[in-house]
């Protein structure tokens, strides 16, 4: 039997690796997946304004949404699943996740972003990565968008020669 973990948060890189596992990854035996899709945390002012069960509700509310669209992938390919969520850091969660549902590997699905980019957002797969000690794969969607293959860059370049110029200056 193999148990995977596919993150998942709706986004159009985390659809490519919902794909890979309804898809590809459906024959192999006793598939078992988890998707978990993982929460950002309130700031602690709405949270103390709102409360606790607040709080909670807006998650599971926000959670159900993204991940209806995981569970209709699945039914519909006949992969055995489980749906959950939690609240934190995305990628300690993940890592957590995996850790205690003894998964055989994690299956995260993203965009293709240039090593800058990737670099200047800190990447939730290199930290997913650098922590666990579960096998992860990483499936590769569409292209970077032209402002991130070439806008940012530039900026960025731009930003860098400023900077130069003042402390030559």
């Amino acid at each position: 039997m193999t148990t995977l973990l596919l993150p998942f948060d709706g986004s159009a890189g985390a659809r490519c690796g919902l794909n890979h596992v309804a898809g590809a990854l459906r024959r192999e035996p006793g598939l078992v997946v988890h998707v978990l899709n993982v929460q950002p945390p309130l700031s602690r002012n709405v949270a103390h304004h709102v409360g606790r069960a607040t709080c909670r509700a807006f998650h599971e509310e926000q959670a159900a949404t993204v991940l209806s669209a995981a569970q209709q992938a699945l039914d519909a390919a006949g992969v055995r699943h489980g749906l959950h969520w939690e609240v934190g850091d995305r990628a300690q969660c993940i890592v957590d996740a995996a850790r205690r549902w003894r998964c055989d590997r994690i299956v995260i699905g993203t965009t293709r972003k240039s090593l800058l980019v990737r670099l200047v957002e800190g990447s939730v797969i290199n930290r997913v990565i650098a922590h666990t000690s579960v096998p992860v794969e990483v499936i590769a969607g569409d292209e970077a968008s032209r402002l991130e293959r070439i806008g940012i860059p530039a900026g960025v370049g731009t930003g860098l020669t400023a900077l130069w110029f003042a402390a030559a200056e």
